[in-house]
């Protein structure tokens, strides 16, 4: 049978029976690195990041399979160039990055979302805002970081190229200057495609929305940009055939090294613009990019808020 226990009423300590108890916490006293070493980090972690480093194993797959995409034609290339002594390389320094246009865009796709998408998505950019950094040290971070990596995406197979020339005794000083060119190229692209991807994954919290929509900007307006070139060709009127091609971010780049870095333009009959129109399509370039921070930074205030 059970024995029913009286109720026990909690019993409040007296003033003399309490303790302050010390657990070791102390005031951090050591030197205060500030934005320009929280900035460097927060650009180290992401441009890591942009090729898995630091993450799981599944998250280096797509990025190293994309660079390893890049640099193996230009690895084929040079090996036929030295086995067949040729004198100069199949493909040119500044065509190699329109050639492969769709590796590029598909890594801005994949790694732009990754960059700042988990950050809107977990609500972790107030956390970055309630130290000492400021929107303008995330955003330039976050976008020097992207384009550093486009730069070594996009920089690496021009390397091998390069060093496959001198290996097989092309002219020292033409290779060098051409790939030069190159370089001032893709370091163009890849403020262009950086700026561009990142405004695009900012908008939504969602990766995979926000990969559909690089894609999809990147791939359908060149596409369409294509289309009206050849439409304008064949309807005789050649001379809009390089203003058509400002619309396209891939279009853009071609223009200005066809116009400058002496490449052959990719525009249909190989119809590039003026120095003149080169120029209009430089200012289009630094604009549009100008314009892909701004926006970013006027997102990045209004998330911060």
């Amino acid at each position: 049978m059970a024995v029913e226990q009286p109720l026990r009423t909690a019993v409040t300590p007296s003033g003399d029976q309490t303790r302050i108890h010390d657990i070791g916490y102390r005031g951090y006293d050591g030197p205060r690195l500030g934005r320009a070493y929280a900035r460097r980090s927060l650009y180290s972690q992401s441009l890591r990041g942009a090729y898995g480093l630091g993450r799981s194993a599944k998250s280096k797959v797509l990025p190293m399979l994309l660079f390893a995409v890049m640099c193996v034609p230009a690895a084929i290339m040079v090996a036929v160039a030295v086995a067949t002594k040729a004198h100069e390389l199949p493909l040119s320094y500044t065509r190699y990055a329109i050639v492969m246009q769709a590796v590029i865009s598909l890594y801005v796709a994949s790694q732009a979302p990754q960059s700042v998408s988990r950050d809107l998505r977990f609500k972790t950019v107030p956390l970055y805002f309630s130290r000492p950094i400021e929107t303008a040290d995330y955003v330039q971070a976050k976008f020097a970081a992207l384009a550093s990596a486009l730069f070594v995406l996009t920089g690496a197979p021009l390397l091998v190229m390069y060093i496959g020339s001198l290996l097989a005794k092309m002219g020292f000083a033409h290779q060098t200057e051409e790939f030069a060119q190159g370089l001032v190229s893709v370091a163009l692209l890849s403020l262009l495609f950086a700026g561009i991807g990142l405004v695009i994954a900012a908008v939504t919290p969602r990766r995979g929305f926000g990969i559909a929509a690089v894609i999809a900007v990147m791939i359908i307006s060149y596409g369409a940009v294509s289309t009206l070139q050849a439409i304008a060709e064949v309807q005789n009127s050649a001379g809009a055939i390089p203003w058509i091609g400002l619309f396209s971010p891939i279009t853009l780049i071609d223009g200005v090294q066809s116009a400058f870095l002496g490449g052959t333009s990719a525009a249909p009959g190989g119809i590039g613009p003026t120095d003149g129109q080169g120029a209009v399509y430089v200012l289009a370039v630094l604009g549009l990019t100008a314009a892909c921070y701004g926006l970013l930074t006027r997102c990045y205030k209004k998330v911060g808020l």
